[in-house]
């Protein structure tokens, strides 16, 4: 249709104009998306066990460095690195000409000694008879008795300096303070050792002491749960990754906190009927702790915002809030968390990623415990 403007009037104009604009404003009619289904479960309430770790020092219940208190040539060698020995096994041999020639010298000290006091005590006994002859004076009687007292002194000392040259006679034979394996032996036989050279170390391995650090609120929080008389049983992860098969009991802890760490240190004992465990060890001590009654989330329902950890709560009308929870602790794939939730409260399960505050949703319900078992 051709339209003549030059015949149309002006309210002609005005009426098409309207006409023409009011076409072009007639908003469309826009299509809503449909709300999406979500998974939805509760907290899950029951005991559980929380595991914490802590770096260990293994160290054996006795590690003694043998020394040389003596010095000479390291003439014999007993052992080998590595061998079990028991106490009082002969260790190392140093020369002993040297000491025994002393220990001869001191004999023939004493025996001279004794012979000299001898004559000074048969001299005295005629000096005393004598005496009560008036032959001599008492002052002759007074020296032969000072004679026979210098001479015993002099006896005494004698056997003193045997006692001491047999001493360190004995030196010459180290022997094992007590039964455990031998270490490393840096001498070899002909080495001119020193007195106070180490010769090697040895350990009892029977038993096994494990040192590890913890916090001072941990130190207090053990003080608080342990059993009064009881002590507390843990477990010991090996740097292999293995747990070790034996339980150990937490003994006792240092006296003061360490200032620049803040840190106290335990010790745990162990046996160790197998031998596994030896002296400089390192490994992790497990503490266990059973939690009653609590409250645990899964961690793929949680979402983080300014270290704040959240979950997507459905609240009437199903539409999803943000609801912050505090956990207390954190255990494979869950959170204990200790506020925040009532055991009723239905939260997202997973798919998160997807929602934001004050979505829709059509909620699924499913159970928790099944779907955690699921993903064992």
């Amino acid at each position: 249709m051709t339209v003549n403007f030059s015949r149309v009037s002006s309210h002609g104009i005005m009426a098409l104009t309207l006409l023409l604009f009011g076409q072009r404003c007639t908003p469309r009619q826009e299509s809503t998306a449909s709300p999406e289904t979500f998974q939805v479960i509760r907290p899950l309430i029951k005991d559980t066990v929380y595991l914490r770790e802590y770096v260990a020092d293994i160290q054996s219940v006795q590690n003694t460095e043998i020394r040389a208190k003596a010095g000479g040539y390291l003439e014999t060698i007993h052992v080998d690195e590595g061998e079990f020995v028991a106490a009082g096994q002969p260790l190392f041999t140093i020369s002993r000409k040297q000491y025994e020639q002393e220990v001869l010298q001191a004999e023939a000290a004493v025996a001279s000694a004794v012979a000299e006091t001898k004559a000074a005590e048969v001299e005295l006994k005629n000096t005393r008879a004598l005496v009560e002859k008036n032959i001599v004076s008492q002052s002759e009687l007074e020296l032969a008795q000072a004679k026979v007292e210098a001479l015993k002194a002099r006896t005494a000392e004698a056997r003193a300096h045997e006692a001491n040259a047999r001493l360190e006679l004995s030196f010459a034979q180290i022997r094992a303070p007590f039964a455990g394996y031998i270490n490393r032996i840096p001498n070899k036989a002909g080495s001119l050792i020193t007195e106070g050279s180490l010769l090697t170390t040895i350990s009892n391995n029977n038993q096994m002491l494990v040192y590890f650090n913890v916090s001072e609120r941990e130190y207090l929080d053990y003080l608080s749960t342990s059993s009064e008389g009881k002590p507390k049983e843990v477990q010991l992860l090996l740097a292999n990754g293995q747990v070790y098969p034996f339980t150990g009991q937490v003994e006792t802890a240092e006296s003061e906190f360490d200032s620049s760490t803040g840190n106290i240190a335990f010790r745990a004992r162990f046996p160790n009927p197998t031998q596994l465990l030896k002296h400089g060890g390192s490994g992790k001590i497990i503490f266990s702790k059973t939690l009653k009654s609590a409250m645990l989330v899964p961690q793929k329902s949680t979402f983080e915002v300014q270290e704040n950890i959240y979950v997507f709560v459905v609240t009437e009308g199903n539409k999803v809030q943000q609801r912050k929870i505090v956990p207390s602790f954190r255990l494979p794939q869950v959170y204990v968390i200790s506020s925040g939730l009532s055991p009723n409260d239905q939260f997202v399960y997973e798919g998160i990623q997807k929602l934001k505050e004050g979505d829709p949703i059509i909620p699924q319900v499913i159970s928790f415990s099944t779907r955690m078992n699921t993903q064992k």
